[in-house]
């Protein structure tokens, strides 16, 4: 089966919504490719070893969560980024990326997905960006946290980082997935036993003790491989188009 490049755009458009949520990066189409799609990737993010795998899959379309313009970026095409969308072109590869619409998605999103997976019951948004909640907080039986850290290093395959300055028995908990390192004092103040995100920096360790928060770091990219996962099942049971989940090895 294949499809072509308008419906999957607006497919995902449909989907994501990304005009509804504010970003500093663009969402959708990024580079045009083959008009016809019979085989689509995803990824975590548009690396150069992603696109190169994307190439020798001899994909249609990849569609990632970090896209390659940003806000900020320089204009200038030069380096990795010349090289990058040289191999798009050249193979006829459409680039799609979706960040913060990938990430607050409460079906195939980075956070809601993962809760759901990890089977946390009364699921509420959590987390706001410009007046749009991207994460999720729920609450789950009662476990001791050395416990609850084991299932989160199982669910993603990669160890945490801990400020363990909260209770010793936990039964809630919030996650922002990627770098939100910074939110630990909104589930703080909410009154949440743990906070969940992928990255951390040095501030995080005293305000997980001095708001007796409980804080793991599971790595920016392991936390947000869920999404582009979800988004590649979901694209090959309604499109029924051939996919592919580009595995790009990121220990950060």
């Amino acid at each position: 089966m294949s499809t072509n490049l308008t419906t999957l755009i607006n497919h995902l458009t449909d989907l994501l919504q990304p005009n509804l949520l504010p970003d500093y990066c663009v969402n959708g189409l990024q580079v045009q490719g083959s008009k016809n799609i019979s085989k689509i990737a995803t990824a975590v993010s548009a690396s150069l070893s992603t696109i190169q795998a994307a190439v020798e899959a001899n994909v249609n379309a990849l569609i990632v969560h970090h896209g390659l313009f940003w806000d900020g970026d320089s204009p200038v095409v030069s380096g990795s980024k010349r090289e990058k969308l040289l191999l798009l072109l050249q193979n006829n590869i459409s680039l799609l990326a979706y960040h913060l619409p990938l990430d607050a998605h409460q079906t195939v999103g980075n956070n809601w997905k993962a809760a759901q997976d990890l089977g946390w019951t009364n699921l509420q948004p959590f987390g706001l960006y410009k007046k749009n909640y991207i994460g999720v907080q729920g609450t789950f039986p009662a476990m001791p946290r050395s416990q609850f850290q084991k299932q989160l290093e199982l669910y993603y395959a990669h160890p945490a980082t801990c400020a363990l300055g909260g209770k010793e028995l936990v039964s809630s908990a919030a996650l922002i997935s990627g770098g939100a390192y910074k939110s630990l004092s909104e589930a703080a103040s909410a009154g949440i036993d743990c906070f969940i995100t992928g990255n951390f920096d040095e501030p995080a360790w005293f305000q997980a003790f001095e708001t007796q928060t409980n804080f793991f770091a599971l790595g920016h990219s392991a936390t947000e491989r869920v999404g582009p996962i979800a988004l590649q099942k979901h694209i090959e049971n309604v499109l029924h188009v051939q996919t592919l989940f580009i595995d790009t090895p990121n220990p950060f």
